[in-house]
């Protein structure tokens, strides 16, 4: 799981219900789902398929998703909690300003199917004309600004965040962009998949061309126009195994400099149009902007008219009629196998939570989050800092002074777990329960405002990066920091009052591989006050390197739809903290009295309970479309291989479940991974 990214935790039913005292057995207040397993299955030969292969064989998948399982059952079951929430203050007036007032009539609006239809791209027109007016590279780029400031991030993203050599404060970062495929490498692929994918996303800006009143054979050009504008931007993208090197996406320079290294591309003039004053940025990608720069002086005004027009239009498709909003998910099923569309319910709780995710947050924990399920869940927390603190001292490739430095880190993370103390204040937005477009121009404005007043200023430590109700977690290194939202401490994740091995295994795991973020591949360039600083011996360092080579080297053997194979250097992050999470959960399951004693129950020791758990929070079943999909763009392994990538070098495995040479999953202790 990485700051900000989507994290396919994807965990399975584990139910509650005490059991009576049995001959050995003892009372508990957790029981391990036993129905999905194969127990045809060798656990030594397949450990995901041992735990889930019957659940894997009989679920279906729901036709508006891409999947089913624990992580699917759980976003749902929030997002009809919110939808509760939603229903219930959208019924009523309420004081203007007010969280209710607030999310309340920012739902009915966007509800209002009739009246959005009835207004169908009117509200774009604006925006279009701008974009037929543009005669110069510069108004180009003052478009660009223009929409940057209403939510619309054309040819680039930027945000703000810790400036990552002086974590302390804040920089203005520029990062690649400019693509509506999800990676560059999708646009140099001729396998048949790709092509399909490609095929349909030419039907789609074509078909977004029509419905503004273009012709077909003009819309048809226009298409292929902006897929081969787009191609040239992605040959300048770097892979998504060089946007994983944080020393090499520092590229701190003066706002003078650039401007003398890209001179059309004018970032000084672009700053001043969106009223930023700021001495220096940090550009991620510098080749990618030396393209851009390039492209506006050599590539023709109309094809920039173009790509500006299909663009704008596709930042707000969801915001229009339905005729804008059915194109772009015929385009998403090509992509993710998805069959049916989500409700429009669905589609505006995510919404209102997107955009006012403090506010509908706030209203989400006092109902759904207790006080005792937080401290609880510290105490977890707690525990597998010690467990990892001793692991470390352990630790024979490591020197005494790294493992100092290592400890210093692991002791100065910040816990975040279910809400912000501090919450962001929305209520200078004007939100009107009739205006669902002009609500969504208002917050995004608001949303630019607030992070344009951080540029420069320290960094306010009491912020979150994922709002209360979500169903994820997350390590952010600049700011040290391990983040827990009220949305993931609830079944299947975290049961407030479930056995130790169950939450171990579950919850447990996530809060290790977190931790264990701090010090994966990214995660170990960081020092404890979140600076991009080296604090290894040279040595230690480079058996670190050799440590990680060998995870990726294993991920790479891993096999998934047919030939179709784990990118290990994309996937080392993750893959190191899954390894690490596992063997730091186990270690603080043994600290605590159900992990230290040898009482069965329903047959199962306390450690076997805990992998099972562990095998259980990963049980999921994908669309083919969507597995490939992730393939190409996430940087988490599929689950099954997250599953058995992690416990094949797990020491307790082979004892507990009798793994025996022979078995496809047997390593041999010579050759078991272990890093952290």
């Amino acid at each position: 799981m990485r700051q900000l990214l989507p994290v396919t935790i994807l965990l399975a039913a584990i139910f509650i219900f005490s059991c009576k005292n049995s001959g050995s057995e003892q009372k508990t207040s957790g029981f391990i789902e036993r129905t999905g397993m194969d127990s045809s299955i060798k656990p030594g030969d397949d450990f995901f398929d041992y735990v889930n292969g019957k659940w894997v064989a009989n679920a279906v998948i729901p036709a508006t998703e891409t999947g089913a399982g624990g992580f699917f059952d759980l976003a749902r079951k929030s997002r009809q909690d919110l939808h509760g929430i939603l229903e219930d203050v959208s019924k009523s007036d309420h004081t203007k300003g007010s969280m209710e007032q607030l999310v309340g009539d920012f739902y009915r609006s966007g509800m209002d199917s009739a009246a959005i239809d009835k207004l169908g791209y009117e509200p774009l027109k604006p925006f279009l004309q701008t974009i037929n007016a543009i005669k110069s590279p510069s108004e180009i780029m003052s478009f660009v600004a223009e929409q940057y400031q209403k939510g619309s991030y054309l040819l680039f993203f930027s945000y703000v965040g810790s400036d990552e050599k002086n974590s302390g404060y804040n920089i203005l970062n520029f990062y690649q962009g400019g693509l509506g495929l999800p990676d560059r490498d999708y646009y140099f692929r001729n396998d048949p998949a790709s092509k399909q994918i490609t095929d349909a996303y030419l039907a789609y800006i074509s078909g977004t061309f029509k419905l503004t009143g273009t012709d077909s054979a003009t819309s048809v050009k226009n298409a292929l126009t902006v897929y081969n504008f787009e191609k040239q931007l992605a040959a300048s993208h770097k892979t998504r195994v060089e946007v994983r090197d944080p020393q090499a996406n520092y590229n701190k320079i003066p706002v003078a400099a650039a401007d003398k290294k890209m001179p059309v591309f004018a970032l000084g003039t672009f700053l001043s149009s969106l009223n930023i004053k700021t001495d220096s940025v940090n550009i991620g990608q510098p080749g990618f902007f030396e393209k851009v720069n390039q492209m506006l002086q050599s590539t023709p005004l109309e094809r920039w008219k173009n790509y500006l027009a299909f663009h704008t239009i596709r930042s707000f498709s969801a915001a229009l009629s339905s005729d804008f909003v059915n194109a772009q998910f015929d385009f998403s099923k090509v992509m993710t196998g998805q069959q049916s569309q989500k409700p429009r319910w669905e589609r505006m709780v995510s919404r209102t939570d997107m955009q006012l995710g403090e506010a509908l947050g706030q209203l989400y924990v006092k109902k759904y989050f207790s006080e005792s399920a937080k401290k609880r869940m510290l105490g977890l927390v707690e525990n597998l800092q010690k467990a990892f603190a001793a692991r470390i001292n352990k630790l024979d490739w490591m020197s005494d002074s790294t493992k100092t430095k290592a400890k210093e880190k692991l002791a100065s993370f910040t816990k975040k777990i279910g809400y912000p103390d501090k919450w962001r204040d929305y209520s200078k937005v004007n939100i009107d329960k009739s205006g669902y477009f002009n609500n969504i121009i208002a917050l995004n404005e608001d949303e630019f405002n607030f992070q344009k007043a951080k540029i420069d200023k320290p960094v306010d430590r009491t912020e979150w990066g994922m709002t209360p109700p979500t169903v994820d977690a997350y390590y952010n290194p600049p700011m040290n920091e391990i983040v827990f939202p009220a949305g993931i401490l609830q079944p299947p994740y975290f049961y407030e009052n479930a056995d130790d091995a169950i939450n171990y295994g579950g919850i447990g795991m996530v809060i290790g591989h977190e931790m264990t973020h701090g010090f994966d591949d990214q995660g170990a360039q960081y020092d404890k006050d979140g600076n991009l600083k080296n604090w290894w011996a040279p040595e230690d360092y480079e058996k670190f390197k050799a440590l990680g080579q060998k995870v990726i080297d294993l991920y790479n053997s891993f096999t998934v739809l047919d030939s179709l194979h784990v990118n290990g250097a994309a996937t080392n992050g993750e893959n190191i903290a899954d390894i690490g999470g596992l063997a730091i959960a186990f270690d603080a399951f043994k600290l605590t009295k159900q992990g230290r004693d040898t009482v069965k129950i329903n047959g199962l020791t306390p450690e076997q309970r805990f992998m099972l758990s562990f095998g259980l929070i990963w049980r999921s079943k994908m669309k083919p479309e969507f597995q490939r999909m992730l393939i190409n763009v996430d940087v988490h392994s599929p689950a099954i291989w997250r599953v058995n990538g992690s416990i094949m070098n797990f020491d307790p495995f082979y004892t507990q479940f009798n793994v025996q040479p022979g078995e496809k999953m047997y390593r041999a202790d010579s050759i078991r991974i272990r890093i952290w």
